[in-house]
């Protein structure tokens, strides 16, 4: 008995009689594959239009025996913050999703503070050479040398939480790091009196490669600068991550500085100051980053005033499938996905979904 045709074999069939071609052309223009004339492929493509056809591409992907390998490259998650569970647990979503689809997902981590172990991972990643590879860069140099191979390779690459302009990376998918810097000065301004001043903590072994930390930072000093008042912000760069230098570094500035209201921390070591900021006499205003326990413990006994939060479960799951839909399909990425810039309060965070 003749096999009975599926309705995705029928809609082929119909646009190949429409056009006058054979189904294995219809299917080359489908799939975006090379061998049509520009001309046939418009023809094609008119007619898909006026029939409203809609590939399973989903369906394919089940009856393909290709193996679509995806790397990953993060940050190992520390004593010192536990953000990177986020990130991972997107992966993990994503991976659930899509390994139906005969896609097989490689997680790597490094340490946020050496150098030595992004370059080993990175260069076990380039070993297997996998089709895609989804990278939360942190080290400048390290990184660009990484995807200076992805580039040769020809593997395509995602950025994540923090990005490298000007690179041939697929899309990026996290906050607008400038932008995050400029909001969170923009709503200090409303916590400052007359004299006080603001204290900018960066806390990374290697801040001078920490580009998403000084991309904060720059940011944050555009928008008194553009309100000619640069000069009430105080810095300070924390390079050792025990909770005795922070404090130690802390507590310097505030004897230096008797007027300093408001300490500004530009990522999720935030509430390493928390814990000494919690036993001083008097109130001093805390922001920081990201929606964690240790954070949020201290957000709800008002120790922390505000965090500001990016969804970083929600940038891997997004970056894992940017690549998954690019690699299997060829789908056009915006090579700017923004996530939204939001702001936590003790009031809102029992609401908020990461």
């Amino acid at each position: 008995m003749k096999k009975e045709e599926t309705s995705e074999q029928a809609g082929v069939k119909e646009i190949a009689r429409r056009a006058g071609v054979s189904r294995a052309t219809v299917d080359r223009v489908i799939h975006k594959r090379k061998g049509v004339s520009g001309k046939t492929r418009d023809k094609i493509n008119t007619i898909i239009a006026e029939l409203n056809y809609q590939p399973n591409l989903h369906a394919q992907r089940l009856a393909s025996r290709k193996v679509i390998h995806i790397a990953t490259l993060i940050p190992q998650s520390s004593d010192e913050t536990s953000f990177w569970e986020g990130p991972l647990k997107g992966i993990e979503d994503a991976e659930a999703e899509v390994m139906q689809f005969s896609v097989k997902v490689y997680k790597y981590f490094y340490d946020q503070d050496d150098k030595k172990s992004f370059v080993q991972q990175a260069n076990a990643i380039l070993k297997m050479k996998p089709d895609g590879i989804l990278l939360a860069p942190s080290f400048m140099e390290e990184s660009m040398a990484f995807i200076a191979s992805c580039d040769k390779l020809g593997i395509p690459y995602v950025f994540m939480d923090s990005d490298i302009p000007g690179r041939n990376n697929l899309c990026y998918i996290g906050p607008d790091l400038y932008q995050s810097g400029f909001l969170a000065a923009h709503l200090i301004s409303y916590l400052l009196r007359d004299n006080d001043k603001v204290l900018i903590v960066n806390i990374s072994k290697e801040i001078d490669n920490d580009h998403h930390l000084l991309r904060k930072e720059e940011g944050f000093r555009a928008y008194y600068k553009e309100h000619g008042q640069e000069h009430i912000i105080i810095k300070r760069n924390i390079h050792r991550l025990d909770h005795a230098s922070i404090e130690a570094g802390i507590s310097k500035e505030l004897q230096l500085h008797k007027d300093i209201r408001v300490i500004f921390v530009t990522n999720s070591r935030v509430s390493a100051v928390a814990g000494y900021i919690q036993r001083l006499q008097h109130k001093i205003i805390l922001v920081g980053y990201d929606f964690l326990k240790e954070n949020i413990d201290y957000l709800h006994d008002r120790t922390i005033d505000f965090l500001i939060c990016q969804k970083p479960v929600q940038q891997a799951y997004k970056g894992v499938m940017a690549l998954y839909q690019h690699i299997a399909f060829a789908t056009p990425v915006e090579k700017m996905n923004y996530m939204p810039i939001d702001i936590i309060t003790r009031e809102n965070f029992t609401s908020y979904e990461k």
